[in-house]
């Protein structure tokens, strides 16, 4: 059984709302023109918008073939398209703030959201770069914002020989992979035995980015 959900302490009774984005950014520089900005409790009472979530959004449970075998997906999903409506307003602005922000440097705008739900430490992401489509031979951004509680996202170089980064997004956290990241560098998010409560990571990506 999932371990239940604990609030932040910080974020009870907290309304959702998203801080400006400017000024508390950090960028993380990469090799190959990789990137990684990070914000911290970007979206305050973001546990309020978890909840929600939970409740609203059609979750789904997936089977992909592995390895000569098809096997379950450790984790529950949901996409939206472009042309669909995002199941909170507070993702729709999210959203549209991320655009004001990195428009000019993306060069376009994010314009679909790939939600995922682990339930568990059970659940995971195995090492991968977002390549389908456009981001196999383009430079582009995904950017994650994190509900629930902490889970560590780990980024690696593929072509070895460099430290890993760790990064230990949850409770409103902002990370957004820049430049040639997704090609050059894979990320994960492993599965622990440690006792962790549920977390929700939702994915803003451009056109065609999968």
């Amino acid at each position: 059984m999932a371990p239940p959900f604990q609030p932040s302490l910080l974020e009870v009774d907290q309304a959702c709302s998203l801080s400006p984005l400017a000024s508390a950014l950090a960028r993380t520089t990469l090799t190959d023109g990789a990137w990684v900005d990070f914000q911290s409790g970007w979206l305050r009472g973001s546990d309020q918008l978890f909840e929600r979530l939970t409740h609203v959004v059609s979750w789904k449970a997936e089977r992909r073939p592995m390895y000569e075998r098809v096997v379950d997906v450790p984790r529950l999903l949901s996409w939206f398209g472009e042309d669909d409506e995002l199941p909170d307003p507070v993702l729709s602005e999210a959203r549209q703030l991320l655009n004001d922000h990195y428009r000019n440097e993306l060069g376009e705008e994010f314009v679909t959201a790939g939600l995922c739900l682990y339930r568990d430490g059970r659940d995971s992401v195995a090492w991968h770069g977002d390549t389908i489509g456009r981001s196999r031979t383009e430079d582009t951004m995904v950017a994650i914002l994190s509900i629930g509680d902490p889970r560590p996202l780990l980024l690696r170089p593929r072509s070895g020989g460099i430290p890993s980064r760790r990064f230990r997004p949850g409770h409103g956290d902002l990370l957004v992979m820049g430049g040639s990241c997704q090609r050059t560098w894979e990320h994960a998010v492993p599965k622990t035995a440690r006792p962790v409560g549920p977390r929700i990571s939702i994915q803003f990506r451009p056109r065609g980015v999968r």
